[in-house]
């Protein structure tokens, strides 16, 4: 299950995790909010400890010209994965930009060899590493993200792009074949999202709200047999499950998985208008 969520914005999600908090950390262990860590075990929970505290971004990682020049001839020359049939998830790399508040979005699939520094970084945020539990040498996020990219497809790792910058790591996977649809009642390709806010400066401003939404939408818009966004933050994360609300989701049930109390989070593409 993906890990939980460790902030929701006025927050932010993981597969198995929760949706991810505005404080930087929707967890891995359960669902990951929109503040630093929506985590991928299982839509991150959604503990904010708000590291929005005014002090120095001294986690702000400073990208080399080389990985965004890598990562910008990967989204030119169209690389993109090769889309079988009865994939169970599809392409997210092979989605368009989208715009959105905070600027043009695009997720882009996870490469261990060139992404791996990154999110490990990330991982290591104290405010990231308490709900996803990923903290210490490549080594340990290595290993939560080859399952996934050596898996079925039910899970697939991306890097959110912001304006041309890596700044988001988020899972997509198939709730309805996750350990989480022991926990409630699971439709059909329900698809679940995990959410990591990867620096304080994109904390508590909106912004995971603003991506929430955008990548419910893709996923209801890529993914026709779905027919629910789902998350599940921990209850307690009070800035995540706000974001999820003002991104569109709304609360369904309060769910008892192993390692919280999460709040399920739902968007429903009958309601995406009105939401």
């Amino acid at each position: 299950m993906p890990p939980a969520d460790a902030s929701a914005e006025p927050g932010t999600a993981h597969p198995g995790g929760s949706t991810a908090p505005d404080d930087g950390s929707t967890g891995a262990r359960s669902t990951a909010p929109d503040d630093a860590s929506t985590g991928a075990a299982g839509t991150g929970p959604a503990n904010t400890r708000s590291a929005n505290t005014g002090a120095e971004d001294t986690l702000d990682l400073k990208l080399t010209e080389e990985l965004l020049a890598l990562i910008a001839e990967e989204r030119g020359a169209g690389t993109r994965r090769a889309t079988a049939p009865g994939d169970l998830l599809g392409d997210p790399g092979s989605w368009p930009p989208v715009w959105t508040p905070a600027g043009e979005f695009a997720l882009l699939p996870v490469r261990l060899e060139r992404d791996l520094p990154v999110i490990s970084r990330w991982m290591n945020d104290p405010a990231v590493a308490a709900f996803w539990e990923l903290a210490g040498p490549e080594s340990v996020t290595a290993g939560h993200l080859r399952p996934q990219l050596e898996g079925d497809g039910r899970s697939i790792p991306c890097l959110g792009v912001l304006d041309g910058t890596p700044m988001s790591y988020w899972e997509i996977y198939r709730a309805d074949l996750d350990p989480l649809a022991r926990h409630y009642p699971a439709r059909p390709h329900d698809t679940g999202v995990h959410l990591l806010l990867g620096g304080v400066r994109n904390r508590g401003r909106g912004v995971g709200t603003a991506l929430l939404r955008a990548v419910a939408d893709l996923v209801l818009d890529h993914l026709p047999r779905c027919a629910r966004v789902v998350a599940e933050p921990d209850l307690t994360n009070t800035p995540s499950v706000s974001a999820f609300l003002s991104a569109g989701f709304r609360f369904s049930a309060e769910v008892d998985l192993p390692d919280k109390r999460a709040a399920l989070m739902v968007r429903d593409r009958t309601y995406r208008a009105q939401l």
